[in-house]
């Protein structure tokens, strides 16, 4: 099953979820500002896709740099860094598409295709 993590009034979540729609993909679609990933589920899909850690922050939202992430991600333990991304959905880049091996960040139509026709 794919999960779909998005923010609805986000119009690249909802290009990406138009694609996935139209593709005829079934996916589970989870609002992640009201519904955030755990700081587990995020680590679980971290290591799954071997993404980095600091590549799921959403670094040009005004979240992240109203608490000026730019200068303190590099002192922060991954742990920490789990920690705030699953307190705050708007601190990840979005949507976030997981589907238990793979992770998509942003919507790149191309790298939707590859996962849809494999």
């Amino acid at each position: 099953m794919i999960n779909y993590y998005e923010y609805p009034k986000c119009t690249t979540c909802r290009k990406g979820k138009k694609f996935l729609n139209d593709s005829g993909v079934d996916f589970e679609s989870i609002d992640m500002v009201k519904y955030p990933p755990t700081a587990n589920t995020l680590r679980e899909l971290s290591e799954a896709s071997g993404t980095d850690v600091d590549m799921l922050f959403n670094k040009r939202g005004k979240k992240y740099k109203d608490l000026n992430l730019g200068d303190r991600l590099d002192q922060m333990s991954q742990e920490e860094k789990f920690e705030l991304l699953s307190s705050d959905g708007m601190l990840i880049k979005r949507p976030l598409l997981y589907d238990g091996k793979n992770v998509l960040l942003g919507f790149k139509e191309a790298e939707y295709r590859a996962l849809v026709d494999n």
